[in-house]
């Protein structure tokens, strides 16, 4: 205390100072304590708004709408076709190739379990399974289906029309054409969604058009878009039986035409029918050929 006393006698404003300084700290850790002790005891705090942002969704173009029209009113008539037959199938036989030795017991008590499986020659058996498949589309409302020859010149085969709502219809054959890749099948039905058919005669390049079918026979109704790549095209096509055919006249065009897809309708933006869908080019990006609908017309007509 005396330190203290002469300390401040000598220099009052020093300690003046350093006193003041611990007050002001010893009162501001006292507030700052009871400040925290208040935001714990859910003490208001301040808040922030969080906004999003949402963007109006885009319209579509014009030609969107016509295309998305067009696959709806179509997609019902549209069908799947699928080929079976009843096939042999092989089962694998049992070989033991201790089993002569089995039937001697001196060998038998060093064979053991192994001599419990007994050889067996091998079985067949006939099961039905399906060999194709491709797509169709409806034509007459009392089902007259049109469809490629292709997809159901196979000997021996039962065909099956399967619809977009999964009805199933026995169909029979009434006509292939021996020079076209073509063909007409009858199902069992009545009030069926029929498609309208174009005018082939009036396609140009560059026109739009929408593909529908069976993918790979697996994936109903898929539909591609693309455009008329050519008009007036010949190619020779190999069937499902390994043979080929010249076909003339055909629309060429980028819409994907997979595998499954044969016999589908390739539609105009009016949903339309202005071609059959039949062959893509192997090794090529996006080469597809449709038989112009105006080679059908003619036996539609018939069937009439």
């Amino acid at each position: 205390m005396n330190l203290l006393k002469r300390v401040f006698e000598r220099n009052p404003l020093l300690v003046t100072i350093i006193v003041s300084s611990a007050l002001s700290a010893a009162v501001g850790g006292a507030f700052g304590f009871y400040g925290a002790t208040l935001v714990g005891q859910n003490a208001p705090v301040s808040t922030f708004k969080r906004t999003i942002v949402t963007s109006a969704p885009v319209a579509l173009t014009d030609e969107e709408t016509k295309i998305i029209s067009a696959v709806k009113r179509a997609s019902p008539a549209v069908v799947s076709i699928v080929a079976t037959k009843d096939l042999t199938v092989i089962e694998r036989g049992v070989f033991n190739p201790f089993q002569d030795f089995c039937d001697d017991p001196f060998f038998r008590q060093f064979l053991g379990e192994r001599c419990d499986l007994k050889s067996e020659p091998p079985k067949t058996r006939t099961e039905r399974r399906q060999v194709s498949a491709g797509t169709g589309f409806i034509v007459r409302s009392d089902g007259l289906v049109l469809t490629n020859k292709h997809v159901i010149d196979i000997a021996g085969v039962d065909l099956t029309v399967i619809t977009s709502g999964g009805d199933r219809f026995p169909a029979g054959i009434l006509l292939k054409d021996p020079e076209r890749d073509l063909a007409i099948l009858k199902i069992d039905a009545v009030g069926l969604l029929a498609l309208p058919l174009g005018d082939s005669s009036k396609l140009q390049a560059g026109q739009t058009v929408i593909a529908i079918g069976n993918a790979l026979g697996q994936f109903s109704n898929t539909v591609s878009r693309g455009v008329i790549s050519g008009l007036s095209r010949s190619i020779i096509a190999q069937g499902a039986s390994g043979g080929t055919e010249k076909l003339d006249e055909l629309i060429q065009t980028d819409a994907a035409i997979n595998p499954g897809n044969s016999g589908g309708p390739l539609l105009n933006l009016s949903g339309q029918v202005i071609g059959v869908n039949t062959a893509v080019v192997r090794g090529a990006e996006n080469i597809g050929f449709a038989i112009p609908i105006n080679q059908a017309r003619k036996h539609i007509e018939a069937k009439l």
